[in-house]
């Protein structure tokens, strides 16, 4: 089966990658031509744009930062909707609002193509290995038609609801996501500034209740301080944003998703955006004047 692939950063490379490796045949763009250089180069074709890659495909995947990309991808000059035939399908496996879902999938319905929209959590570690989990949105039928090439990307692939329910799901996990980085970021500086060894308060918790993926994932990381990005803050900001828009809209209250933006916020006016979400935890260290390592005791 040949898929089309249209977004080639940190996520969408080693996801594209995965799929030539499975033995699917692509046709890949990008805009960064050193990254679509890098696709072809392990076997892609390249396309000259999305409505490009669109009109060689029957099923398109896209992996971008934002609704506007995204927009702009399936719905603009020279994207998805010009070169697209009626029943082919785009599986949008950006992190985007779940309104601008919704607004992109009624378009693409005129001209007979179908979408849904399939975000996914795990950063760049885990689209290497193929093992994100993967939220969907969009109608049965065609959840079961791409199921298979979703669980070469990921360990698991739900259907959450119609269109739109992807994002709404991937907004709480994002949600969660930032306030247990915040949560061990508070606890681990109160245990340096207390005089105890954090990789050891690190071990002593991790089997217990307050163990977590996110605590497993990224306190190797913190306790090295290495903030290398596999997921930026500054994306993690474009989410928490999604995430407030949303629930804002819906007349939800979400405090303490509102204070894990201030705090990622302040962050990027020290410049700090391009580090790893793990890197919140400089936020914290800042405040009580502290650099929390394994080993270190205060």
């Amino acid at each position: 089966m040949k898929l089309g692939f249209v977004g080639l950063g940190i996520m969408g490379k080693p996801m594209a990658k995965n799929l030539l490796k499975a033995g699917y045949e692509i046709v890949a763009f990008d805009v960064v031509k050193p990254n679509l250089d890098e696709v072809v180069a392990a076997g892609a074709e390249a396309g000259t744009s999305a409505a490009d890659v669109a009109g060689k495909t029957d099923i398109i995947i896209t992996m971008l930062p934002n609704s506007p990309h995204v927009k702009a991808v399936c719905l603009g000059e020279g994207g998805i909707i010009e070169g697209a035939k009626s029943g082919s399908i785009v599986v949008d496996m950006s992190s985007i609002a779940p309104l601008a879902s919704q607004e992109v999938a009624a378009e693409l319905a005129k001209k007979g193509i179908e979408m849904i929209d399939a975000p996914v959590s795990g950063g760049e570690p885990k689209a290497i290995d193929g093992s994100l989990a993967i939220m969907v949105g969009g109608k049965e039928e065609v959840f079961n038609k791409v199921k298979d090439i979703l669980l070469v990307m990921g360990a698991s692939a739900v259907l959450c609801g119609d269109i739109g329910a992807g994002n709404v799901t991937k907004l709480a996990n994002q949600i969660i996501v930032a306030l247990n980085i915040s949560a061990m970021s508070e606890a681990y500086v109160l245990a340096t500034k207390a005089g105890v060894d954090p990789e050891k308060v690190f071990n002593a918790i991790k089997g217990g209740l307050a163990g977590s993926t996110v605590l497993n994932a990224k306190s190797p990381m913190v306790l090295e301080g290495n903030y290398k990005p596999g997921f930026r803050i500054e994306l993690h900001i474009k989410d928490i944003q999604n995430a407030l828009d949303t629930a804002h809209e819906l007349s939800v209250p979400v405090p303490l998703t509102a204070q894990s933006m201030e705090i990622m916020q302040a962050l990027k006016v020290d410049g700090k955006q391009k580090d790893d979400h793990g890197g919140i935890i400089q936020y914290y260290e800042k405040l009580a004047g502290v650099k929390v390592r394994a080993g270190k005791q205060s």
